[in-house]
């Protein structure tokens, strides 16, 4: 078995490894998953097998040291040098493999159980949510908002909220689901959509935007044109590139390419049911639904809602919108 655990723990440093430089891409779902199986089926086995061997043992060698001293005691030898204390914590000890496998499982489990059906966490790799969200900010992410979901597999068991417009929700990228993309929710089933000439419209009607004082963007180390876009609870901060056009191209033939038109001023899409229009707040420098179309619900992760930690800037930390 120890050979067996220490070939085990190989195969993971090696697929960590070249998973870490880029040799090959990895599910942390699905390593985690089988991990939790691994580690369980460790922790069986010892709890059913192994600890009552080793519990046997200790208990076999008292009865055989109880043994021996009655029968000393028999010929008047009261005092018996030796302690056997040492030698039962010996018996009853894990070996190394035990403890690095099923001594882990309870931890992994709850691992994978908060991660998989309450919160996730996730790094803003990029500077498409800017105001938002920036780079570097590491995030906390919702896995129930939008429903209960099985792992790895992503099916929805359990409905709970649809997705709203304004919410910032973290999603598999359509084009390859093993990339997980973060954008706001700007159409739901059943809304046209039309971006032109940087200006956002929501089934014809303009969404309302004020001007902000300029942004500084620590990426660029510039100033960009900020402003406040729609109303109420769906009013959020979005940045405008006033020095690109809005003219978008798609990236690929997507599903339901037939809902969107392409001018030279924008674009305007119908959003088919159970799909979602997303577009990233730094408008003019995100990859977002313009591009490369509709995010069906089956690819949804969940809702972000809090910046927990910027080891960069650790003012960031608090609630977002």
């Amino acid at each position: 078995m120890s050979a067996l655990t220490g070939l085990l723990y190989g195969c993971l440093i090696v697929f960590l490894g070249g998973w870490y430089v880029g040799q090959w891409s990895g599910n942390f779902s699905l390593l985690l998953l089988v991990l939790t199986v691994v580690t369980m089926a460790y922790w069986l086995v010892e709890r059913f097998y192994f600890a009552p061997r080793r519990l046997a043992a200790a208990q076999a060698l008292e009865a055989q040291v109880e043994a021996r001293r009655a029968q000393l005691a028999a010929k008047g030898i009261n005092k018996v040098d030796g302690d056997v204390g040492h030698a039962r914590e010996s018996l009853l000890a894990q070996p190394w493999w035990l403890d690095w496998t099923a001594g882990l499982f309870p931890v992994i489990l709850v691992v994978f159980l908060l991660r998989s059906f309450l919160f996730e966490p996730f790094k803003i790799p990029s500077g498409s949510m800017i105001p938002t969200l920036l780079v570097g900010d590491l995030i906390l992410v919702s896995k129930f908002h939008y429903g209960i979901r099985l792992p790895v597999i992503n099916k929805k068991i359990i409905a709970n909220h649809d997705p709203q417009r304004g919410d910032v929700m973290v999603f598999r990228y359509p084009l390859d689901p093993r990339i997980d993309y973060i954008k706001r929710v700007v159409g739901v089933p059943g809304d046209e959509i039309s971006y032109r000439n940087q200006l956002l419209y929501l089934n014809g009607a303009l969404v309302p935007s004020q001007p902000l004082p300029d942004f500084y963007n620590e990426d660029t180390l510039q100033y960009d044109k900020q402003y406040t876009e729609g109303s109420g609870a769906q009013q959020r901060r979005i940045l405008v590139d006033r020095t690109l056009l809005s003219y978008a191209r798609a990236l690929d033939d997507y599903a339901f390419r037939e809902n969107c038109t392409y001018t030279v001023d924008g674009l305007t899409c119908k959003v088919p049911a159970g799909h979602y229009f997303m577009m990233g707040d730094n408008r003019d420098h995100s990859q977002d639904s313009r591009y490369w179309g509709f995010v069906p619900d089956e690819n949804i992760v969940g809702r972000a809602f809090l910046v927990w930690m910027n080891f960069g800037n650790v003012s960031r930390i608090g609630f977002f919108h």
